[in-house]
């Protein structure tokens, strides 16, 4: 009974785990096999060559051109294999497809803080529609985390400063869990967590029942909060660039004020590192009056700030305050002719 309960591998999940597991047995069978041989070539070598007599003494040994060529050759073709077909593993799990739900993740001592798009937070805890393309973007408020799930076949570090993604699609609805892979702490045992998988339905309901603002909107609101729309505004007026249409978009810049200049790929950690060290990287032709907002806005909003902007398109970016007409109500009277 105790046997049957027993499992090598967790729960089989998404869908790469297959390609993962496969890969895995491949290697696992290859080690074992290799670490037999060995120990039978050992032991039958030890028993036949031993010495059995004080007088005896080993004769010359000659080389063998063409074993030494075998031996060589058969294991270089075997770890080719495990890297050809690592590598293609490797960039199935690393290439989200492009429809693929983004969806932010902040590690912290000791817990996981989820947002999604549609504006649901949660801690701990990450519910995902079967069948659906999910890339994590991930960060780290504090220390070095790893966001693992073992029924996906799929773990990402979370690192301080910068944003690292994974992606997956769950393939079995039900609950798995969560944790954290790196000693964090004196509480990384309690950083756990759960995902649960739901059917397209009823995972619909969830988000209407726990939508808050989507990620997009609350980071509109902080774009105008923070006097982001004072410089990055539409037409002559504007002191910094447009950002519309600016995500995946390269961009030249020079490193610091008199840096070399190159291309860069508006991703993720560019605009992070952009909103929090202006100075880092400063877009060709414009000057560097940006101030830094490191340690000014949460993880959270610095999350919501970046998704509006990934969301601008051409003719989007807010009007600033003093652009805006004014409303006819609030015009003052104009006196009216007449004699006296």
């Amino acid at each position: 009974m105790l046997l049957a309960q027993f499992r090598l591998l967790p729960d089989q999940a998404s869908t790469f785990g297959p390609q993962v597991d496969a890969l895995f047995g491949f290697i696992t069978g290859v080690m074992v096999l290799s670490t037999i041989g060995i120990f039978a070539t050992l032991v039958v070598f030890a028993i036949r060559f031993r010495r059995r007599s004080e007088e005896e003494r080993p004769g010359p040994m000659h080389g063998n051109t063409t074993l030494e060529i075998v031996w060589s050759v058969i294991p270089l073709v075997i770890v080719m294999a495990m890297f050809g077909w690592g590598a293609v593993v490797y960039m199935m799990v690393t290439r989200p497809p492009k429809d693929a739900v983004e969806i932010y993740v902040v590690g912290r001592q000791w817990m996981w803080k989820i947002q999604h798009p549609g504006g649901q937070r949660e801690i701990n805890a990450l519910h995902v529609p079967v069948g659906v393309p999910i890339r994590m973007i991930i960060t780290a408020e504090d220390v070095l985390h790893s966001f693992y799930i073992p029924a996906f076949r799929t773990k990402q570090d979370a690192v301080p400063g910068r944003y690292s993604s994974i992606w997956f699609q769950a393939t079995e609805p039900g609950e798995y869990h969560l944790f954290c892979a790196e000693y964090c702490g004196t509480e990384h045992s309690k950083m756990v967590g759960k995902v649960v998988v739901m059917e397209p339905a009823e995972y619909a309901a969830w988000l209407a029942q726990n939508a808050d603002g989507s990620m997009a909107l609350e980071g509109r609101k902080l774009f105008s909060k923070l006097q982001c729309i004072t410089c990055h505004t539409q037409g002559s007026q504007g002191r910094a660039p447009n950002l519309e249409e600016v995500y995946r978009r390269r961009v030249n810049v020079t490193e610091g004020e008199k840096g070399p200049q190159r291309s860069v790929t508006a991703d993720d950690n560019y605009l992070r590192e952009s909103i929090l060290r202006p100075d880092a990287k400063i877009v060709v032709g414009w000057k560097n009056i940006m101030p830094a907002y490191e340690g000014q806005v949460t993880p959270e909003e610095l999350n919501q700030v970046i998704a509006y902007i990934k969301s601008l398109r051409s003719g989007q970016t807010p009007t600033r305050v003093e652009d805006t007409p004014q409303p006819e109500s609030l015009k003052p009277a104009q006196p009216k002719g007449g004699s006296n």
